[in-house]
């Protein structure tokens, strides 16, 4: 053998070697991934038993109600008095509407800005 296929011999040897060891080091990690996993499930509380878990109340299923809201109108400031701050609104509260029609967007409109339609004209 001369000197240039012991010098590919040895650095494929060297490869293969790299390669095993980086095998190794991926086969130890999802192991403590698993280990660790295990760990946590461990001290977790446990999983709610069937009677445990949550019943319907009595008169059956929750209904939705739907209803069109209205936002509370923002105080009006006198002329020449400085605007409120955010902090200085409370929580603005809504109420319930009069109208019972549900608010719809103009014909033609995409109905949110930049939503790609051509908006009404």
């Amino acid at each position: 053998m001369n000197t240039a296929s012991m010098q590919l011999a040895a650095a494929s040897g060297l490869m293969s070697l790299v390669l095993f060891i980086v095998a190794v080091a991926v086969l130890a990690l999802l192991a403590g991934g698993f280990w660790m996993t295990s760990r946590v499930r461990y001290n977790e509380a446990p999983r709610p038993r069937p009677e445990e878990q949550p019943k319907l109340p009595p008169e059956g299923p929750v209904r939705e109600l739907r209803e069109n809201r209205e936002s509370a109108d923002v105080p009006v400031t006198a002329k020449g008095d400085r605007p409120l701050t955010p902090y200085e609104l409370t929580n603005m509260d809504s109420r319930p509407s009069a109208s019972k029609e549900r608010p719809r967007w103009s014909r033609g409109s995409s109905g949110s800005f930049g939503g790609g339609g051509l908006g009404a004209h």
